[in-house]
């Protein structure tokens, strides 16, 4: 049945680390956290560890500040918290690409101040938009399999490349499928169970998720929720993985009926396409990207990609959200609500926090909402 398959999803994230353990059990191999996703999780694949994201708990963080900056944003505060918890204690490794300041603070405070076998830093360029950044970062993930080869003692080949490469593009093909199903009049899916079943697969075995992404594709055409879709929203910007804020609002008759995050379709909307030099191909993928706003210059080509999904969509209005601090999100926001209104999409811009004060954006969401009803019967 279709309810135990977002059922599987959902648990899966609520017992992340206990999943974690019992797969590092069951398989006798390696784990590695990393914060972003300019990781390439195909080249640990390919040395046959398994990536989890580190991502925060949504609870107020009681003990970064010695090591980091109160005013740095609350995810990189968040994910610092759980690794000085113990939380990810099972991690054999950490690994970061190169994205913003405040996660760069964060896994310099991790190297330094949990104990972790393995660390490494890749150096993503941000300067994607130039003609070097492929060459570049092909030579930064030579760099990083020399050093997985170095520490599991063992060489990645071509063939272990191609299998994580179709792995990580089978999951990614596999769920752009499941977001077809969000273009209807009535979509077959929210969008809490949607940001689910992407959170999950950054949590968990990507092959073990493919298995359940493929019965969940099975059984969604014939789905039919009980609910009125209402209000078709966008929620874009900052990462956001806060299932409780997406379940509120679309308890106010409205539907997200697209993402544009890191926690969403930011992560999957590309593949790596295959090339005779595998490493050219995954750096190619990950530089031609749906870039993160710290990459995304000199011209803000993302605003342009949003204004594409909000018509392929038919959004009614967008959630602009950004994470208190973070600057780079935060500079595209103007650009990125003027883009949206010219074409005819109102916006909403709320900034979160590490927890979410519901009762005052509750009164906010369902303003906007009825704003949207109200253009709606004017028109």
């Amino acid at each position: 049945m279709i309810h135990k398959v977002f059922e599987t999803f959902r648990e899966w994230i609520d017992s992340r680390h206990e999943y974690a353990k019992a797969w590092k059990g069951r398989t006798g191999k390696k784990i590695v956290g990393y914060f972003c996703t300019y990781v390439p999780e195909e080249i640990l694949y390919a040395a046959e560890i398994l990536p989890v994201r580190i991502l925060g708990s949504h609870e107020p963080p009681t003990v970064t500040e010695p090591y980091i900056f109160a005013m740095f944003c609350p995810l990189c505060r968040d994910c610092l918290a759980q690794g000085l918890k113990g939380r990810f204690d099972y991690l054999d490794g950490i690994v970061e690409g190169q994205s913003c300041l405040h996660l760069r603070q964060t896994f310099n405070a991790w190297r330094l101040h949990i104990p972790i076998d393995y660390t490494h830093w890749i150096h993503v360029p941000h300067g994607v938009q130039t003609p070097h950044a492929i060459p570049y970062l092909s030579q930064e993930l030579a760099k990083f399999q020399q050093s997985l080869e170095k520490w599991i003692g063992k060489k990645i080949t071509n063939e272990d490349l191609d299998r994580g490469i179709k792995i990580l593009n089978r999951n990614r093909e596999l769920m752009r499928r499941v977001y077809e199903y969000r273009k209807l009049d009535n979509p077959k899916i929210t969008g809490l169970e949607v940001m689910e079943m992407v959170l999950s697969s950054q949590m968990t075995d990507k092959e073990e998720h493919n298995k359940l992404l493929e019965q969940l594709l099975q059984e969604l055409p014939n789905r039919k929720l009980d609910r009125n879709p209402g209000v078709r929203l966008m929620i874009i910007g900052s990462e956001d993985d806060d299932r409780v804020f997406m379940k509120n609002v679309e308890d106010l008759d409205a539907t997200f009926v697209i993402d544009e995050h890191c926690t969403g379709s930011r992560y999957l909307w590309n593949d790596v396409v295959p090339n005779e030099d595998r490493l050219l191909a995954i750096a190619t993928r990950y530089v031609q990207r749906v870039p993160c706003p710290s990459k995304d210059w000199p011209e803000f080509t993302r605003i342009q990609h949003a204004v594409d999904l909000a018509k392929q969509f038919r959004i009614q209005g967008a959630l602009v959200i950004q994470n208190k601090f973070c600057d780079p999100h935060g500079i595209e926001v103007p650009p990125l609500r003027e883009a949206l209104k010219d074409i005819g999409v109102p916006t909403y811009p709320l900034e979160f926090d590490v927890t979410v004060p519901w009762g005052q954006f509750r009164t906010r969401v369902e303003a906007f909402l009825e704003t949207l009803t109200g253009l709606e019967e004017l028109f």
